[in-house]
């Protein structure tokens, strides 16, 4: 099986992987793939009561939190999303003075009135039976300790808190455009997470999440009349009835409700969504988790014709098949998911990742639907299993994401032609030519627009990898990918844990491209300069425009139809990838000091013979101007696939 089909990048070797690892659910999450590291692990056990009527919940909740750490803890946070969304909190001016706002978000959280608001208030805390405080500004409290936390400890947190569900507005909320009455993402009160580098209170602003993993013990106390969704596993699937909607006639006494029980494993979230209308249906991967969709069909869309309201319930009933591929892909090519169960819901503003399920809108074109279920599929690799920290290197979650996704669509509706990463790189380039672009590892909530953020985070974070299969060769990248996740689910790895895997695969040095890409915003420019006959050879002059340097692939064809590589690697590489093109002849040049900025080497053939050099003929490198990689006889030009304004 491919892993990739590139038009300019011959078929990598065909590789087949019998699936016969036996995942363990109950894994000891201390442990982590470098000695002497460690996390911190939690043991979430609440029962909340909704008052749906009234958009409000009150609840309970134990915390079971385990010091693992080699640090005496003298202080914890939390984090209390739904304090967000109140006039003149941070994210409410964060969205009314940045220069792009989310079109989500703009400034209506400045004008909801008291019921539209979102609340959280914590009404009681203890550690270990001991009453204690806390401060809360905005959406962080700090809970100030009866005693510290010793190393190797383990303590108990109980706390009683009430809540309002916001209007629906950023990732979670009641009453979405689509009509679904309640999406609670981060609607609990949460432990922040703590590491090397200590706590992080980040305030909710707007950007992705990090926290420990743990059990979540999930008890919701709701109407009769309201189906439950969660990315979790349903404990008592009889007593509810699972996937039954109440009619009208046969409704129980008004007030009275159901109990949905929930337990999920080795995660570090807990996602759920309610409404009467929900519509439930499972598809079944083979060798694999059991798919759970929550859609709702009265109405989908308001005052919607039939035809259209039809085809909106047809495209939610074709995905299941859709989404089995999307995961047979991932299983294959990217390693196992890790899960029972796997639940897409619709609701929310968009689509988001949580750890085993998502939400996202479901007014929406066939191929829209089946594209925003499998980007956030994605990201149960890499935002649920495998859990970086996207404050810093959201990049990571992002931006492999965003690189699978493309591939797998590429597969499921056009038939593994062409290379749909180009796209991503018309869009790099055009940042870098509108001066805004900012280096990827920077505090998510802190880049000066919301564009910058998208673009270091999706848009490079993507191109890091397919940059990486140039530099390193593209059955080196694939197996790093696969060892990535399975030497790194449920740990928190870093880009720099990542790199040395591919290092590994490769017997590439890696540390100056991840410097570079990651941590400046400097580019790449490359360019045949002159081209220069010697008699029966030709000498070929490069030169490097740009600031960052690469490794180059530079192909020559000849009027007789032959075409040959010359390969240069760099010198801080200390290593060079393998052939990607075993039916094409490569010659490996003397490596290019990169404080050099000029190159030369021989071909040896006269240069009334060559038709056609051309550097980086994949177009995997991002070369911010490939007019100058190109150099053919004076009468003609080459066409270049990229945008050149």
């Amino acid at each position: 099986m491919q892993y990739l089909n590139l038009t300019q990048l011959k078929k990598p070797v065909a590789t087949i992987f019998t699936l016969t690892l036996i995942i363990a659910l109950h894994l000891p999450v201390t442990l982590t793939a470098q000695s002497g590291s460690w996390q911190q692990n939690v043991e979430y056990t609440m029962e909340i009561d909704m008052d749906a009527a009234a958009n409000q919940f009150s609840g309970t909740q134990k915390l079971v939190y385990h010091n693992n750490s080699p640090d005496t803890l003298n202080r914890v946070f939390y984090h209390l999303f739904f304090n967000a969304f109140q006039p003149n909190s941070m994210m409410d001016k964060r969205s009314r003075t940045i220069a792009d706002p989310d079109r989500r978000v703009t400034d209506r959280i400045y004008h909801y009135d008291e019921t539209e608001i979102g609340y959280q208030k914590v009404n009681l805390m203890k550690q270990n039976g001991y009453e204690i405080d806390f401060t809360i500004k905005g959406t962080i409290m700090e809970v100030h300790l009866h005693q510290p936390i010793a190393p190797g400890e383990k303590v108990v947190f109980e706390m009683e808190f009430e809540a309002q569900v916001p209007l629906q507005t950023r990732r979670s909320g009641r009453d979405n455009a689509e009509g679904i009455r309640f999406s609670m993402a981060q609607w609990y009160p949460k432990i922040a997470a703590y590491d090397e580098k200590g706590w992080y209170p980040e305030p909710y602003i707007g950007r992705e999440f990090y926290a420990p993993f743990g059990t979540f013990d999930v008890t919701i106390h709701i109407d009769r009349s309201y189906v439950v969704a969660a990315g979790s596993i349903l404990k008592n699937p009889e007593e509810v009835g699972f996937g039954y909607v109440a009619d009208e006639n046969a409704r129980l006494p008004e007030g009275e409700k159901l109990t949905w029980h929930f337990r999920s494993e080795n995660v570090h979230d807990f996602m759920w969504a309610a409404d009467p209308d929900y519509t439930h249906t499972t598809a079944q991967v083979p060798d694999g988790p059991l798919l759970r969709f929550f859609y709702q069909t009265d109405p989908v869309v308001e005052n919607a014709a039939d035809d259209q309201q039809e085809r909106l319930l047809a495209n939610w009933e074709a995905l299941p098949d859709y989404t089995v591929k999307a995961f047979e892909y991932m299983n294959e090519r990217y390693g196992i998911y890790p899960y029972e169960e796997y639940v897409v819901i619709q609701g929310g503003d968009g689509g988001m990742e949580y750890t085993m399920g998502t939400l996202i809108t479901g007014n929406r074109t066939f191929q829209s639907l089946v594209g925003v279920t499998v980007h956030e599929l994605v990201h149960a690799w890499y935002e649920g299993a495998i859990a970086t920290n996207e404050i810093y290197d959201q990049w990571i979650d992002e931006g492999f994401t965003t690189y699978v996704s493309a591939f797998i669509m590429n597969e499921l509706f056009n038939d593994g032609e062409g290379d749909p990463m180009l796209s991503r790189y018309n869009g790099y380039f055009r940042l870098v030519e509108s001066g805004l672009e900012e280096p990827m590892h920077l505090h998510a909530d802190h880049y000066v627009t919301n564009m910058a953020y998208g673009m270091a985070s999706y848009t490079k974070g993507a191109i890091f990898l397919h940059q990486l299969g140039y530099v390193i060769g593209e059955n080196a990248l694939q197996r790093t990918l696969k060892r990535f996740f399975e030497d790194w689910k449920f740990r928190h790895p870093t880009g720099q844990d990542f790199i040395r895997i591919a290092e590994r695969e490769s017997g590439i040095e890696l540390n100056w491209y991840y410097d570079y890409w990651i941590n400046t915003t400097k580019t790449i420019d490359y360019a045949i300069s002159d081209v220069l006959s010697a008699g029966e050879s030709t000498t070929v002059i490069l030169e490097r425009a740009g600031l960052m340097p690469m490794p180059l692939d530079v192909e020559v064809e000849f009027a007789d139809g032959e075409i040959v590589h010359h390969y240069i690697p760099m010198r801080i590489m200390w290593g060079q990838k393998e052939n990607e093109l075993s039916d094409v002849k490569r010659y490996t040049e003397e490596d290019w000091p990169w404080v050099f900025p000029e190159y030369e080497f021989i071909i040896d053939r006269p240069k009334d013979e060559i038709v056609r050099i051309e550097i980086d003929p994949s177009l995997r490198m991002a070369d911010i101007n490939r007019v100058n990689n190109i150099w053919e006889p004076a009468s003609e030009e080459s066409d270049s696939p990229y945008e050149t304004e």
